[in-house]
């Protein structure tokens, strides 16, 4: 159950979650299943990010696999209410903090109806590859709700993340952020904007969605 108000009406919202079978970096083909969302206010924020394609994809994992049971939510422990679903298990060790972490993410915005505002994917090298985002597990500059997410994945696993206000962005220092300056402002505007938040809407503005994929860990 996602709840993020106080009152609440049940409706059916897509939930997408999707594989392919060859290229990572491509989209997706589609495999849809349904999850119920509970509350009023915030599910027309959350709606078009939740039914939003997961952008990782690996021959190993198949749309049957996906479609075999409902997706569920379900809040981390002393997160501070950080929702995940996992989208694939990983194999590989759990980080500690001190641990050098790489992932790829896909990151939306809710009060902006899911608007993509970065993916690592996006981020080329010289070669044309995606370069993931490097960070110390543990340090104040990345946003809490992704290291809380981060921390308890396996590498290789993927997931999908939703960081309330909270735990989210508390200053525009804060990682991780979009490169270009026109996406940074929006984000930040909209996060931070003195009347809508003066209107007590400061409960839905910084709610953001993350898709995670944490591809290797180094112990330092």
């Amino acid at each position: 159950m996602l709840s993020y108000g106080a009152s609440t009406s049940t409706l059916r919202v897509p939930h997408t979650v999707t594989f392919c079978d060859n290229n990572p970096h491509h989209l997706p083909t589609t495999t849809t299943h349904t999850v119920t969302v509970v509350t009023r206010r915030t599910l027309s924020l959350l709606a078009a990010a939740l039914s939003v394609p997961v952008l990782f994809c690996n021959s190993s994992v198949r749309s049957s696999e996906a479609a075999a049971a409902t997706p569920r939510f379900s809040e981390l422990p002393e997160s501070g209410g950080v929702k995940v679903l996992d989208l694939r298990v990983g194999d590989g060790d759990y980080p500690v903090n001190g641990d050098q972490v790489a992932i790829h993410y896909y990151g939306r915005l809710a009060a902006k109806q899911g608007w993509r505002f970065d993916s690592t994917y996006d981020h080329k090298d010289e070669t044309g590859e995606p370069i993931p985002f490097v960070f110390v597990l543990g340090s104040a500059k990345v946003i809490a709700g992704i290291q809380a997410a981060v921390r308890t994945m396996k590498v290789g696993g993927i997931r999908r993340v939703i960081i309330p206000p909270s735990q989210g962005y508390q200053n525009m220092d804060q990682e991780p952020v979009p490169p270009n300056f026109f996406d940074r402002q929006r984000l930040f505007t909209t996060i931070f904007n003195p009347t809508r938040l003066a209107n007590g809407e400061g409960s839905t503005l910084g709610i953001i969605i993350f898709d995670i994929e944490l591809v290797s860990l180094k112990h330092l």
